[in-house]
Formats: C-alpha cells, sequence, structure tokens
C-alpha cells in the first residue's frame, strides 16, 4: 500500500500548533506570560533558521504539561482546539487527505511538535497514524521530559523507518508534504515530495530539484 506522509504545522494547518499552544498557555495563565511568551517566540525563530536545539525545546514546552492530572490536560486541550486550531483547519488540507483515501493510500502524519498536542488535531484530521515527539509519563503525570528518539530533522527519518518496520509498510512510490526546510532530509527520502507553502529554503530547494511546489492556503 502506498503511503501518504504529511507535515501538521503550516502544511495541514494553517499556523504552527506549538507556537499556538505557547499562546494558548500565557493566555490561560498556566505559566509565568512574559518569560514564556518570550522564550517560546525565541525558540520558533530558531525553527525557522534551522538552529533549534529540540531537547531543550521539547524540555521546554513539555513543562507546561508536568504534574497535571489528564483531565485537567484533557479540557484545557479541547478549549486550545476550539480557540487556536479549529480556525486554521484548511478546507484544502482536508480534500488533499480525501484525495489520497480514495487512491487507497495509507496515510500518516509526521511531527516534530509532541503526541499530547498533536494527537487531537491528526484525529480531527481523520489521520489514523502519527510519529510525533513523545513525552516521558510516570504514574499518569507528565514530568516534562522527553522520551526517545525526536522525530525532528534527521530524527523523522529514523522515526519512520522504526514505524515502518513495525506496521510492515514500505516507501515505495511514497509521497511527502512539508512545509519547512528542516523536513529536506525526509523529502529527499521519498519518491514524490511536495513542497507545501514552503520557506524559502524549502522553495528554492524544491524549484532546483523539480519538486511540485503547492499551496494549500
Amino acid at each position: 500500500m502506498t503511503l501518504a506522509i504529511f507535515d501538521l504545522d503550516n502544511t495541514l494547518i494553517g499556523d504552527d500548533s506549538d507556537h499556538l499552544w505557547g499562546q494558548f498557555v500565557c493566555e490561560q495563565k498556566l505559566v509565568d506570560a512574559s518569560d514564556f511568551a518570550q522564550r517560546s517566540d525565541q525558540f520558533y525563530a530558531d525553527y525557522q533558521s534551522g538552529d533549534l536545539d529540540i531537547d531543550a525545546y521539547l524540555r521546554f514546552v513539555l513543562g507546561s504539561l508536568k504534574g497535571h492530572p489528564p483531565e485537567q490536560l484533557d479540557a484545557w486541550h479541547r478549549t486550545f482546539m476550539d480557540n487556536k486550531i479549529k480556525p486554521i483547519m484548511l478546507p484544502k488540507a482536508a480534500e488533499l487527505l480525501a484525495d489520497h483515501r480514495r487512491q487507497g493510500h495509507k496515510l500518516l502524519i509526521i511531527t516534530a511538535t509532541n503526541r499530547f498536542i498533536t494527537a487531537p488535531i491528526a484525529a480531527a484530521l481523520g489521520v489514523d497514524n502519527l510519529i510525533a515527539c513523545e513525552a516521558e509519563i510516570v504514574d499518569g503525570l507528565y514530568t516534562g521530559a522527553p522520551s526517545g528518539i525526536p522525530s525532528f530533522k534527521e530524527g523523522k527519518v529514523t522515526r519512520l523507518y522504526e514505524w515502518l518496520e513495525s506496521h510492515h509498510c514500505d516507501l515505495d512510490g511514497a509521497w511527502f508534504y512539508s512545509d519547512s526546510h528542516n523536513d529536506l532530509p525526509l523529502l529527499e527520502l521519498v519518491d514524490n515530495p511536495v513542497a507545501v507553502d514552503p520557506d524559502d529554503t524549502l522553495r528554492n530547494r524544491a524549484i532546483e530539484l523539480g519538486w511540485p511546489v503547492i499551496s494549500l492556503r
């Protein structure tokens, strides 16, 4: 079965869910807003420039989950979905996903954002398969620490190969859609790479290699 792989942030949705979560926890006064917002903005700038320290960033954002009971986190996430995510869902992204379903392709989202934030978004998009950054959980509570290999840059390739082995799939004829130059290691691996509303670095690389460049906005 052909695999259709999608980045999430600024690809299938019209903004960055990780950054929006930072805005949300500040607005809800769940963190020290001034310090958190400044650090969140700097991490986002580092991501855009390709200089993100993924471990430091994960420890920063996962700290907002630390120690809170699951039912409280779920309630916050439902509000987050209503206020921040539903307004940036893209009709053209839904059409693209539906087109791959009609072709009988297996859909997979792979994202550098953590699973707590992204699993409900993937579910809302109707995508059952998700590779995301994982968080450590002890006694049912988030510790604030990351777990395993982050699905970021080359880590996306490593995590994808682990997923392929466990799901008895391969990359023959696979598609991958992304907006970010951080995803070049995976884009260069698949048979059908597609740049979606790409940043300048990815756009230039896509044009150089003759990859399709599309917009879902």
